[in-house]
């Protein structure tokens, strides 16, 4: 199905400043609202969950916008936060959003290369662990930008660590990938399923993840859809159809996303 001529997205696009970003600030990845502008990752989320690829024009200039901040031609915005090291942090960011629409590029990979150094030490030994006080890998940024550059040996410790963590992925899900959502039509699945998304990106991930291939199977309607039910509705992950005024949109949006899903894991 797509999505990318929908209303959602053409409103993205319209905000889209000159030199590639949207609004002020680089960094949110919380869900959008009218009394604040569009963040540049916000902007990001959703015109990938629509479908765009950087083969798009929108997405080729936020691209070639960060290429150029990793680069230290210019800053993406003057926000930071105190809590962590922030020049460090945005890097992580950047790439991260870089490599998502650009695998193979040469400034996401530079970055890309100092974690890949850091997880395959910390998991040398069999197993990761914490130093008191220091920020855990599991988030959005690090679970994407690591995907296809492990050896598997550190793959395979680092899924088996990443789908017990009983915090889950930071800004994605937070409750363990282990423990299924005990209502599929909800929220929780909803994000529970982007989490899957993500770890559908590594090469292991269809051994590690086939009790999810089972419970999405279960769920599946007599018609071969998908259903998350209304309270899915989050404008973040769902609707990708410009409205869910018809329960067709919704189910088509959904399996949608689930086929693509499944696709990975089963292939």
């Amino acid at each position: 199905m797509d999505y990318k001529n929908g209303k959602a997205a053409q409103q993205i696009i319209a905000a889209q400043k000159e030199d590639g970003t949207w609004g002020n600030e680089f960094h949110s990845l919380a869900v959008p609202n009218n009394k604040k502008p569009l963040t540049t990752e916000q902007a990001l989320r959703r015109l990938k969950l629509l479908g765009f690829t950087i083969q798009d024009e929108p997405v080729r200039k936020a691209v070639d916008c960060m290429v150029s901040c990793l680069n230290g031609e210019r800053r993406i915005d003057n926000y930071s936060e105190k809590s962590r090291d922030w020049d460090q942090f945005t890097k992580l960011m950047l790439a991260t959003w870089v490599k998502i629409f650009e695998p193979e590029n040469k400034a996401a990979l530079v970055c890309a290369r100092y974690w890949v150094t850091r997880i395959e030490t910390e998991f040398a030994e069999g197993k990761y662990e914490k130093d008191t006080g220091e920020v855990d890998f599991v988030t959005f940024y690090e679970m994407n930008l690591l995907q296809g550059l492990l050896r598997e040996e550190t793959e395979d410790r680092m899924l088996d660590y990443v789908i017990h963590h009983e915090k889950g992925i930071y800004y994605i899900y937070g409750k363990r990938i282990s423990e299924l959502p005990k209502e599929f039509q909800s929220v929780e699945a909803s994000r529970y399923i982007e989490a899957i998304d993500i770890l559908s990106g590594y090469r292991l991930a269809k051994e590690k993840l086939n009790f999810v291939v089972e419970w999405l199977e279960d769920n599946k309607d007599g018609n071969g859809q998908w259903d998350l039910g209304t309270k899915a509705k989050d404008n973040l992950y769902f609707p990708l159809s410009d409205s869910w005024r018809s329960a067709e949109c919704r189910k088509a949006d959904c399996t949608a996303k689930i086929t693509a899903i499944l696709n990975k894991l089963k292939g």
